[in-house]
């Protein structure tokens, strides 16, 4: 998947109802940073204690100062970045590579120097550091199969251990405290639900009404999975009790990234980002869309801030017809919530 990401490292939050002054808060883009140079981009993930955001660009990912918008690092090294995850208690990152035969290459949180680099699966796509079981979680898109590692490993000869068939290609992955992983299963409409002390699948779970489901966040609290789909393009709400669907919203086309904080969920589209909410017990609505960016179907969001961030660039139609980005017009939009007039 390229786009962005997720981001994404995953951030568990808690999904509360929405409240009443959330109901009457419009979501704006307050701010546009240049950032330019070159590369695609996916999943996007934020420290919130660091005030950093990072950007897989292709063959590099950018480092950026949350407050000010400015560059600080770009770390290098890479074929085809996709995501990031971060342990502080290491003081390390890790970005998933998906390019040639795959690779995790891990860098200084501080420093932002590479480390090393683990050899991985090709197409290595959405990876988390799941805080509970304290690994690092990766899945292989074209491989089928998810990868788990300590944060602590050797970074240059350490070595991933046996990765977990799936039956499907994976794409998006979220874990509870209760030891399971959740991981949408694109091409198979299903969500396939792992015990991770076991090493083994223990359930798939239909995703209709929707389908191709790819991004996704979990609410610890309440139990519930949110699951942006293609293809029928809705936004589900699953139970981890039992894969029961509670509720689907429409969303729009290429969903990327699903994101939760302070009683709504978000889901980043081409073009729009959509805002839902729990509008009444056990009924979930888009509650507003926002236009965002071409390019702009992945984010990340701090807890901290409430902010969002989301990549885009300014297009033209190239030589072959299609829809193509101008050099240099990378730009992170910035969203947040503003009280209503």
């Amino acid at each position: 998947m390229q786009t962005t990401s997720l981001a994404a490292t995953l951030t568990l939050l808690v999904l509360a109802p929405l409240t009443p002054a959330l109901a009457q808060t419009d979501w704006q883009i307050v701010k546009t940073w240049q950032i330019g140079g070159q590369g695609g981009w996916d999943y996007l993930t934020v420290d919130s204690q660091s005030h950093r955001l990072y950007v897989p660009r292709t063959t590099h990912t950018l480092v950026i100062d949350t407050e000010s918008g400015k560059t600080l690092a770009d770390i290098p090294g890479q074929k085809n970045a996709h995501g990031v995850a971060l342990a502080p208690a290491t003081g390390r990152g890790f970005i998933s590579d998906g390019g040639g035969d795959g690779a995790i290459v891990i860098f200084d949180l501080k420093t932002h120097e590479v480390l090393g680099s683990l050899a991985a699966m090709p197409d290595a796509d959405g990876i988390v550091f799941d805080a509970n079981s304290g690994y690092v979680l990766v899945v292989s898109g074209r491989g089928k199969a998810l990868l788990s590692f300590k944060p602590d490993i050797d970074p240059k000869n350490g070595k991933i251990g046996e990765p977990l068939a799936l039956r499907g290609e994976p794409e998006f992955l979220a874990a509870d405290p209760a030891g399971k992983v959740y991981i949408n299963l694109m091409n198979t409409h299903e969500v396939a639900v792992v015990d991770l002390q076991a090493k083994k699948v223990v359930a798939h779970w239909p995703v209709a009404p929707g389908g191709l489901p790819v991004g996704m966040a979990i609410d610890t609290s309440n139990a519930r999975l949110f699951i942006g789909c293609r293809g029928p393009q809705k936004l589900i709400v699953m139970s981890t009790k039992d894969g029961k669907v509670l509720s689907d919203m429409p969303i729009g086309e290429s969903v990327d990234a699903i994101k939760l904080d302070n009683g709504q969920a978000f889901a980043t589209t081409a073009g729009s980002l959509f805002v839902g909410g729990e509008t009444s017990p056990g009924k979930y609505e888009i509650v507003q869309t926002v236009k965002t960016g071409e390019g702009s179907r992945t984010m990340a969001l701090d807890p901290a801030t409430h902010r969002i961030y989301l990549p885009s660039a300014e297009y033209g139609t190239g030589a072959n017809g299609r829809r193509t980005q101008k050099p240099g017009t990378f730009m992170i939009l910035v969203v947040a919530h503003q009280p209503a007039k």
